[in-house]
């Protein structure tokens, strides 16, 4: 979990595993920002507006790929995603509840 928030932080990653950080205002294309994850800071640029409260992504995101927040899996991307990319539901699919997504191929449903 993250040890404290920066005081003026702009975004918050709570777990080292995370593709995720969570806008803490909200954000503009072209800004620069820096967050801090197990003590190393890192710097991502903002490729499109990301509104507050919503995520933007701190890594590759392939197609496919489950998408962490808070250490937990939170959904499946979609389409790729690229850092610094508004990450919501025009991209990422919840899967959360739903048991056609969570069994495995070829499985029958139950």
């Amino acid at each position: 979990m993250a040890e404290h928030v920066q005081v003026g932080a702009d975004v918050i990653v709570m777990n080292a595993v995370d593709h995720v950080a969570t806008a803490l205002r909200d954000l503009q294309a072209g800004e620069t920002l820096s967050y801090t994850i197990e003590g190393r800071t890192n710097t991502i640029a903002v490729m499109e507006a990301v509104p507050f409260g919503h995520k933007i992504a701190i890594v590759p995101i392939a197609e496919g790929d489950s998408v962490r927040k808070y250490g937990e899996v939170i959904g499946r991307a979609t389409r790729a995603i690229e850092p610094g990319h508004h990450v919501h539901v025009h991209n990422i699919e919840g899967i959360r509840g739903r048991g056609d997504k969570a069994r495995k191929e070829g499985e029958a449903p139950v």
